[in-house]
């Protein structure tokens, strides 16, 4: 499990990451979603500790990656948004290199190497100078790196980025496959990617966190406030009073006038959208009003999406998120505050 609480960073006086809590549980995909400059890369940076945090703690399976920083990044692959390649080696020679720095056996790194290059198919490059292959496979190349050693945590920043349509499915299937023995946080702005891929999400703008949930969760909680389309043909004047008549139904948005008695409402809905159908599909049926379609929008990530980037910011403690009681201490506020900005001027 790797714990994330009251995770912070400035820039000076900027506040990039604001106080975030949050848990990665074992054997999950979570996806990290949010708009450009909403503190994706920070948070992945400071995760990873690439990056100083200017206030909070992260712990990778127990160990407090400021505290033990080592130990704790044995656990972990990283892949920034940026590959971290080196243009002038062969990809042979840089994942060498990579499986030095991450201690890996010298007796192993053969068959380690081996193991990544076929598993990014990365057999018919690994001549090749890095500098000399498209943006696709430098992209492989890194993600490589990061699965070398075989780590527990990956921390993947837009791994797809740069890849072609099949490029993109095969990662995606590597990343759901990973999920058997291995814990991935990866960010993405693509949200059909997100969709396919993640168990639990994570929706993050200006630093802050909007919600924490799985997809089918965060769909079902719009199910208020959509719209209900329905297509009747009869008289328009009973349809319409027994339609706004009906509880659920706030508001009817618009009435179209197809012709040969045949109109077309729209209607906003304030509640379950398949009860308040049923009920308004009996009221019709019992009125004689003959239904040729109704059908409610139905929600989807992306609803939910710029539904809460735009809400206004609601924290959550890690005490919502684990069984562990975090004691609250908010007197110490302003005391991490300060001395994130010391830490950055």
């Amino acid at each position: 499990m790797i714990k994330i609480e009251n995770l912070t960073k400035y820039y000076g006086k900027n506040k990039a990451v604001n106080n975030i809590s949050f848990v990665i549980n074992d054997n999950e995909i979570l996806g990290f979603l949010g708009p450009n400059g909403a503190g994706k890369s920070t948070t992945m940076n400071m995760i990873s500790g690439f990056l100083p945090m200017s206030a909070g703690n992260v712990s990778i399976y127990g160990t407090d990656i400021t505290r033990d920083p080592v130990k704790a990044k044995r656990n972990i692959g990283y892949l920034p948004e940026n590959p971290p390649v080196y243009p002038d080696l062969k990809v042979s020679e840089y994942l060498s290199f990579c499986a030095g720095l991450k201690g890996i056996a010298k007796s192993k790194r053969k068959d380690e190497i081996k193991r990544v290059t076929e598993l990014l198919a990365l057999k018919d490059v690994s001549g090749k100078l890095i500098r000399n292959l498209s943006k696709g496979y430098k992209q492989r190349v890194g993600f490589a790196q990061a699965l070398l050693g075989d780590p527990k945590f990956i921390i993947l920043d837009e791994p797809t980025v740069g890849l072609d349509p099949n490029q993109v499915i095969e990662v995606r299937k590597l990343i759901k496959s990973l999920k058997k023995d291995h814990t991935v946080i990866f960010s993405s702005h693509i949200l059909s990617e997100v969709s396919e891929v993640c168990d639990r999400v994570v929706i993050i703008n200006k630093g802050d966190i909007r919600a924490i949930d799985t997809i089918e969760n965060l769909e079902k909680s719009f199910n208020a406030a959509l719209t209900l389309h329905i297509k009747i043909k009869g008289t328009k004047s009973k349809a319409a009073s027994i339609i706004e008549t009906t509880d659920g139904i706030t508001e009817i948005i618009s009435i179209d006038d197809e012709g040969s008695d045949i109109w077309s409402f729209e209607v906003l809905l304030d509640g379950d959208a398949e009860d308040i159908r049923d009920r308004l599909m009996t009221e019709l049926v019992k009125n004689k009003v003959s239904i040729m379609e109704i059908y409610a929008d139905k929600p989807n990530l992306e609803n939910v999406f710029i539904e809460l980037i735009n809400r206004p910011v609601k924290k959550t403690s890690l005490m919502d998120l684990v069984d562990e009681i975090v004691p609250e201490n908010p007197e110490n506020t302003d005391d991490m505050n300060d001395s994130g900005e010391k830490e950055e001027k």
